[in-house]
């Protein structure tokens, strides 16, 4: 990957200067705040300022790109769109079809999260649930375009769609000048594509880093290959980059204007949206707290760096949440699960449950079990479902358990 801008490619600064112009309206695309996060500062040992784009009217970035393109076709005469999306896209192109006077229907993998189905409903598209991911839903899609005189809104694979998600780009190096490194989620690469472009343009210097979910991650293996690479299947939380492949549009930008890409777990992933609630008090999905899980990676130094993490989007599903959090409170073992073996016998219930209390541990709830294999006759299990402010206290919990003389072991570390 290289650092300098090419005639040759197929997006140019100048087409995001025209893109800019067109969302030149602050109720279809605002301007979103950049703040800083000194909590991250700590994390990092540099300067961090959060884009914060999921603020956008949709929750997202995507209708930059929608009402670029939209917005040019509805003039040359079309008047309905089709798109394929896992969320944000659709909501989107639902709202700059709206803006331009059109109908939009949206094709969405039938595991979309709720409130991304609904908020496309409501900003006016009909919505079709089909295929178990996007690959297939796509297939669906662009095979009602066929049967139709609607014009398709590709996600990433489209010159208009990359410059007006580049509009973001000028617009983070306008909020920070002096950038180091900026970092950018990367599904179909639509948008490191448009902001690459623009970085690259108006600060050569500054390091432009792509970060993908290791479930979801295809970048590396196309630059190898030389030509975008599809995976069969995804498998990752952040369904926001849950394309499982780039095109060979966003492929030869990534490798012009790209410097790294990283890659995040999904526990890492997990443990930024914590940690954004927590000290930024922001509430994000799962795309854009990769850019934040890379910098806090081992695989991305930004040490004495200005660096800006792109919160891409804020449509977290309410019950996806619930499921991170838990992951990520275990994680970090404010939460445990244990399971103690005890003679089943009236007391010993009272006894342990004293022992945690006096560790200044909150009970959740705790159940026996009788009906297990490894136990003895007249034994029993009981499973404790623990609050704990951290690791030290979760070890001295258990260490005091043993102390009485229960075998003890904390399940949600082994499962």
């Amino acid at each position: 990957m290289t650092t300098t801008e090419s005639a040759e490619l197929p997006v140019t600064y100048a087409d995001i200067e025209r893109a800019r112009e067109r969302l030149d309206d602050d109720t279809v695309v605002k301007k979103t705040p950049v703040e800083r996060s000194s909590s991250l500062d700590e994390f990092v040992g540099g300067e961090v300022y959060l884009k914060m784009e999921h603020l956008q009217w949709t929750g997202s970035f995507k209708t930059r790109g929608a009402y670029n393109k939209i917005s040019q076709d509805v003039e040359a005469g079309v008047d309905e769109f089709v798109a394929a999306s896992a969320g944000n896209h659709a909501q989107g192109v639902a709202l700059a079809a709206t803006k331009c006077g059109a109908d939009s229907t949206i094709f969405m993998p039938v595991n979309a999260p709720q409130a991304k189905v609904d908020a496309t409903r409501g900003y006016g598209a009909t919505v079709e649930l089909v295929g178990k991911d996007f690959q297939e839903t796509m297939a669906h899609a662009k095979s009602e375009v066929e049967d139709s005189d609607a014009a398709f809104v590709h996600a990433y694979d489209d010159t208009d769609i990359i410059a007006g998600q580049g509009t973001l780009g000028a617009e983070m190096y306008h909020d920070c000048p002096d950038v180091d490194t900026v970092v950018v989620p990367i599904g179909g690469g639509g948008l490191i594509s448009g902001v690459s472009t623009a970085i690259k343009h108006l600060s050569p210097e500054t390091r432009v880093v792509g970060v993908q979910a290791t479930g979801a991650g295809t970048v590396h293996e196309s630059l190898d290959k030389g030509m975008p690479v599809t995976l069969d299947e995804v498998n990752t939380i952040a369904d926001g980059i849950a394309t499982g492949g780039i095109s060979e549009t966003t492929l030869r930008i990534i490798e012009q204007n790209v410097d790294d890409v990283v890659t995040v777990t999904d526990t890492e992933i997990a443990r930024a949206i914590l940690l954004l609630m927590e000290r930024a008090k922001q509430v994000v999905e799962g795309a854009a707290a990769a850019s934040v899980a890379a910098i806090l990676s081992d695989d991305l130094d930004v040490t004495d760096e200005t660096v800006i993490p792109l919160l891409c989007g804020g449509n977290l599903d309410m019950t996806q949440l619930r499921t991170v959090l838990i992951h990520a409170l275990t994680e970090r073992r404010q939460l445990m699960r244990l399971r103690v073996r005890i003679d089943d016998r009236p007391g010993v219930m009272e006894d342990i449950s004293g022992t945690i209390a006096d560790q200044g541990a909150n009970i959740h709830d705790v159940r026996h079990e009788r009906s297990v294999e490894d136990l003895d006759v007249g034994e029993a299990y009981l499973v404790f479902n623990v609050e704990t402010s951290g690791q030290e206290h979760a070890d001295a919990i258990v260490e005091a358990i043993r102390e009485t003389g229960y075998p003890v072991e904390d399940i949600a570390r082994t499962v």
